[in-house]
C-alpha cells in the first residue's frame, strides 16, 4: 500500500511517497531523489517508479525544500543532502539504496562519498558537467564510493559526455558499473529517428537495475 507523508527537514517540512513494489518479493528500498528542474510527481519520476516497482523495488519519492515551496531555484548541496538523509531515516528498510535523477542522484552521490550508510547507489543520468561546460567536470568525489553504483546515462546527454565520463571510469573501481542508454538524452528521450521509443529506454533501464541488483542483492 503506498503511503504519503511529511519529513521535517530543519525548520519546514518535505513531502514524501513510499510505493511497494509490485513484485512478490521486495529486494530493496529506493531512496529516488528528482532533478533539478522536477519534483517527485514529474513524468520522468512517476516512469522511473513505475519500471523500478516491477523489477523488485520499494521506492521512496520525496521533494526538496525549494521545490516543496514551488521555486525554480534549488537548494545548494548541502541542504539537498540533508532532505536525503532525514527521508531515508524515516523508513525502516533491510536494504537501503540512495540515489535518484540528475541533480539528486548527484547529492545521494556526494553522501556516498563520504560514507553514508546505505547498501548501494543508484544512479539516473548523472550530470558530470554543466550544459556547454564539459571542463567543469563533477567527478572528484566518485573515486570514494565503495559501495555498489550502477550508472545509467544515455550516449546523447547533454549533461554527460560520454568520452569523459568513459575517461573517469578507470578511476573508480570494480564497483561502479556503467550502463550507456544508447540515443537518449537527459531525460532518456529518444529520437524517432534512432528506432527507438522512450519505453524502450526506460524498459532497458529497468533490465541494467534488475541485472545489478541479481549480483549485488541476492534475497
Amino acid at each position: 500500500m503506498s503511503m504519503t507523508w511529511r519529513v521535517r527537514v530543519g525548520d519546514a517540512e518535505i513531502s514524501a511517497l513510499h510505493e511497494p513494489a509490485t513484485t512478490e518479493t521486495t529486494i530493496a528500498t529506493f531512496f529516488c531523489a528528482h532533478g533539478a528542474g522536477g519534483n517527485m510527481q514529474d513524468r520522468g519520476m512517476q516512469a522511473v517508479a513505475r519500471e523500478l516497482r516491477g523489477r523488485g523495488l520499494d521506492v521512496v519519492r520525496f521533494n526538496f525544500l525549494y521545490s516543496e515551496r514551488k521555486s525554480g531555484r534549488p537548494d545548494p548541496m548541502p541542504v539537498l543532502r540533508s532532505c536525503i538523509e532525514a527521508v531515508v531515516a524515516q523508513v525502516e528498510a533491510p536494504r537501503r539504496i540512495i540515489g535518484g535523477r540528475s541533480m539528486g542522484g548527484r547529492a545521494a552521490s556526494m553522501l556516498a562519498a563520504d560514507g553514508f550508510t546505505a547498501n548501494g547507489l543508484l544512479l539516473l543520468a548523472y550530470p558530470l558537467h554543466p550544459a556547454g561546460k564539459p571542463e567543469q567536470l563533477r567527478d572528484a568525489h566518485l573515486p570514494r564510493i565503495a559501495m555498489p553504483t550502477l550508472c545509467l546515462n544515455g550516449t546523447h546527454d547533454t549533461l554527460c559526455r560520454k568520452d569523459l565520463m568513459d575517461a573517469v571510469l578507470p578511476r573508480l573501481g570494480s564497483k561502479f558499473e556503467m550502463h550507456w542508454l544508447e540515443g537518449a538524452d537527459h531525460s532518456f528521450h529518444v529520437l524517432k529517428s534512432s528506432g527507438r521509443t522512450d519505453a524502450d529506454v526506460m524498459a532497458e533501464t529497468g533490465d541494467a537495475t534488475q541485472a545489478w541488483l541479481s549480483k549485488h542483492f541476492r534475497v
